[in-house]
C-alpha cells in the first residue's frame, strides 16, 4: 500500500485499521463470525473447544511474529510512516466529512501507529482547505477496572486526557473544565468512524488485537 501515488510504502499498516461504520447497530459487511461445526470425530461442544485451542495457539504464534517484525522499525522509519498513514487519513473524503467519531491515543511503548495529528486536528474542529467550520465529536478509550472494561468518553481538548497506571493517556470521567464526560454510549448522533488499534489485519480488514480481551 502506497501513499500519494507511490511515495512512502505503509508497512506500518497492519498496526492500523479505520472502519467506516455507518450506524452503531450495523456491523462492518466485511465481518465475518466464527463458527465451529461439530464433526464425527466427537460432541460438538469437545470439537468445538479442541477447534478454539488451535485458533487460540495461532494467534499467540503470529502476535509473536509481529512483535518480532515491529521491533526491527527504525525510529525514523516509524516516524515517517505515521506521518504518511496519518496524512492519507486526514486527505480521505470520509474523515472530512465525519461528524462523529471514536480513536485510540497512542501509545509508544507499544509501538502503535502515531494518531497525535489526527486527535489534533479533530480537537480544532476546522476545515482548513474550505476555511469551513466541521464539528466533530471525538471519543476515547478509558479502561474502567483490571478486567479491561472500557468506555468511550467524549474529549474536547488535549487537557482532557491523563496518563494511567500504565503511562497510556485517556480520558478522566471529568474534563478539564469539572464537567461530566458524555460516553459515546449515551450519544445523540450516530458514530460514522472508528480509528482501531491492532497488532495485525487481513486484507479482509480482519483484526488481531494484543491479547487483552
Amino acid at each position: 500500500m502506497r501513499a500519494d501515488g507511490g511515495g512512502v510504502q505503509l508497512k506500518k499498516v497492519a498496526s492500523f485499521w479505520m472502519i467506516r461504520h455507518p450506524h452503531p447497530s450495523s456491523p462492518p459487511s466485511s465481518a465475518v463470525p466464527l463458527r465451529f461445526v461439530a464433526g464425527p470425530s466427537g460432541p460438538p461442544a469437545a470439537v468445538a473447544m479442541a477447534e478454539a485451542a488451535v485458533v487460540l495457539q495461532k494467534k499467540r504464534a503470529l502476535r509473536s511474529q509481529i512483535r518480532r517484525e515491529l521491533k526491527v522499525f527504525s525510529p525514523a522509519q516509524r516516524e515517517q510512516e505515521d506521518v504518511a498513514i496519518q496524512n492519507l487519513v486526514l486527505n480521505s473524503p470520509w474523515f472530512k466529512s465525519s461528524k462523529g467519531l471514536c480513536a485510540y491515543i497512542s501509545c509508544e511503548a507499544l509501538r502503535e501507529v502515531d494518531t497525535s495529528k489526527i486527535v489534533a486536528e479533530v480537537l480544532k474542529n476546522s476545515d482548513a482547505e474550505h476555511g469551513l467550520q466541521v464539528k466533530k465529536k471525538l471519543y476515547v478509550p478509558r479502561v474502567e477496572d483490571k478486567n479491561s472494561h472500557m468506555r468511550m468518553l467524549r474529549i474536547s481538548k488535549i487537557e482532557d486526557l491523563v496518563a494511567n497506571s500504565m503511562d497510556i493517556l485517556e480520558p478522566s470521567p471529568v474534563d478539564a473544565d469539572q464537567n461530566e464526560c458524555e460516553d459515546v454510549m449515551l450519544a445523540t448522533q450516530p458514530i460514522d468512524l472508528f480509528l482501531l488499534p491492532g497488532l495485525a489485519f487481513d486484507r479482509h480488514g480482519r483484526r488481531l488485537g494484543r491479547g487483552g480481551g
